[in-house]
């Protein structure tokens, strides 16, 4: 069997299993949100943190929920590090510098999961499991809970409230992250990932000196990093350890899990809106997308230039021969499209092509299908824009899901769009205009400008993967990265909230015939061309100078 046709057929066999899922998941997280039962355990959650479950939040209070509980969340990751030398379990590793400290538990509270750092060689046991693993099932669920309250305000008329955050946070994660991750660790460990406590091994003599490896509760916290869409390694070299990802056959399911949710939630919007073909239509832009970048992405790295690369038969520098190329361009869209940034091979030795198209599925906002709830929240204000752009074709004041999209929401959903690009831009122009941050570039010309801008990128839009040329802890970029990662993160829900407030708030119009019919392809094949053109109008010069560049080079 040749690489190519190994690739489509794992390409295939993902598909099939995502949609297996689709509708079983997919209702059943309906069913979480829409339930006003509570479990005992999550009874004495909210005993033990003082809040009242069943009373109904406006915008501005679940806007301060999300932003109460992740604040706490920063403090505490933070002290966490700041702690760790005096911690048991510590492994012998100092505490983390301030700088890092910030940066990293901005990182895992923001479900970017950034890494400045090396895992095995900094983190021990308790900051890993107490700390970093625990930010893995909340901040996921707080993504899925904001993404919840905008169904909601499509779902609702005449009333601003949004439901109960700490409810829709709680449920997101005994009900969903907590079960699934559990079954997803028992196959890791069944495959061959590590789960233990074990402290620092010397193992082996290699060129007059050995090698050290630490273990740890890896295959838990691999199994909600892939679920939650955060993708925060126990080691350095993240899915690409063998420890994190044993085997081809481990790693196409951590491909399903950070797939799963984001597409399924599709189904949740659907369910809860009392439309499944909306959901559907949804669910056919996000796969389009998915489908079209992945075979982008199989292309330039198989149809490599060059003698070297021809011998080979791929693009595999970089890349784990356990994985191949393939399955290596598989994860990498996959994970770059939604907001995992987990890696099983080097995004910054992908052919230019190749990592540019990485690059561009992050710029797209993570929305095909995007993270847990980031996606399907960022993929409903595409399509508000879209319906927008229809209205102003046909001279009609636009609607989506029985909603007039007026002047309040249209600015509110402008803002969402506009606010991670001036970001990425901005910062990126900074660390190219000053002197210090370009010598943290290990590469020159258009590959060095890349590893800025994918770094930024990565960061603005919660990714958290990177180009590894770039040595990003220092002073500079740790601040500027975790400052980006918390403006990139809160402030698009703020917009996401108000707008689901003001939805929530009307009236449902009733459908004419000239309603434009936003379950039908030919509005799946709008939203698609909207997504791409607006993200190339915004993003291209940069690409131009980057990416593309260095690949119309090769």
């Amino acid at each position: 069997m040749g690489p190519v046709l190994a690739g489509v057929l794992q390409l295939l066999a993902l598909t099939g299993a995502l949609a297996l899922c689709y509708v079983p998941l997919g209702n059943h997280m309906a069913r979480v949100y829409s339930s006003d039962r509570h479990w005992r355990v999550e009874k004495w959650i909210y005993k033990g943190i003082g809040a009242d479950p069943d009373i109904e939040m406006r915008w501005p209070a679940y806007l301060r929920g999300v932003l109460a509980f992740s604040a706490v969340g920063v403090l505490f990751l933070y002290l966490l590090q700041r702690l760790q030398g005096v911690l048991p379990g510590s492994l012998g590793f100092s505490s983390i510098d301030p700088d890092q400290a910030f940066n990293t538990a901005v990182s895992f509270v923001t479900n970017t999961n950034w890494q400045s750092y090396y895992g095995e060689q900094a983190m021990g046991h308790v900051v890993q499991t107490v700390g970093l693993a625990v930010q893995n099932f909340v901040s996921a669920a707080v993504g899925i809970a904001v993404a919840v309250a905008l169904v909601r305000g499509f779902a609702r008329s005449r009333t601003g409230e949004l439901g109960n955050f700490w409810s829709d946070m709680v449920r997101g994660v005994t009900r969903i992250l907590l079960p699934g991750a559990f079954v997803a660790a028992i196959v890791l460990v069944a495959c061959g990932a590590v789960q233990n406590f074990s402290g620092i091994h010397e193992v082996g003599q290699f060129m007059g000196g050995s090698q050290q490896w630490n273990g740890g509760a890896v295959a838990s916290q691999e199994a909600v990093k892939e679920l939650g869409t955060n993708g925060g390694g126990y080691f350095n070299a993240n899915s690409a350890h063998p420890f994190e990802n044993p085997t081809p056959l481990t790693n196409l399911f951590e491909i399903f899990l950070l797939l799963v949710i984001p597409f399924s939630l599709t189904r949740t919007f659907g369910v809860m809106v009392g439309s499944v073909k909306q959901g559907y239509a949804l669910l056919a832009t996000m796969a389009t997308v998915w489908i079209g970048f992945t075979a982008l992405m199989m292309w330039t790295e198989f149809a490599h230039h060059g003698p070297a690369l021809q011998i080979a038969g791929g693009a595999y520098e970089g890349k784990e021969v356990r994985f191949g190329v393939g399955s290596s361009s598989i994860f990498g869209v996959a994970t770059t499209l939604t907001s995992t940034g987990a890696v099983d091979s080097f995004h910054s030795s992908f052919t230019g092509l190749g990592g540019g198209i990485a690059m561009l599925g992050m710029m797209l906002g993570e929305i095909a299908p995007g993270g847990t709830g980031s996606g399907l929240y960022g993929m409903l204000i595409m399509a508000i824009i879209a319906v927008f752009i229809a209205g102003l074709m046909v001279g009609r004041t636009p609607e989506y899901l029985g909603k007039k999209i007026g002047t309040r929401e249209i600015k509110l959903a402008a803002c969402y769009i506009l606010i991670t690009p001036a970001l990425v831009l901005v910062l990126a122009a900074a660390a190219m205009a000053l002197p210090t941050p370009a010598h943290s570039m290990t590469n020159s010309g258009a590959h060095g400008f890349s590893e800025i801008l994918y770094a930024y990128t990565s960061a603005a839009n919660n990714n958290g993967s990177a180009f590894a040329g770039l040595n990003a802890d220092t002073q500079w970029f740790n601040s500027t990265l975790g400052l980006a990662m918390v403006l990139g993160r809160f402030l698009p829900m703020v917009f996401v909230l108000a707008l689901a407030g003001s939805l929530a708030e009307q009236k449902p119009v009733p459908v004419t015939a000239g309603t434009l019919r936003t379950e039908k392809p030919l509005f799946t094949g709008l939203l698609v061309g909207a997504v791409l053109v607006i993200t190339g109008l915004t993003y291209f010069p940069a690409l131009a100078l980057g990416p593309l560049a260095e690949g119309l080079a090769s």
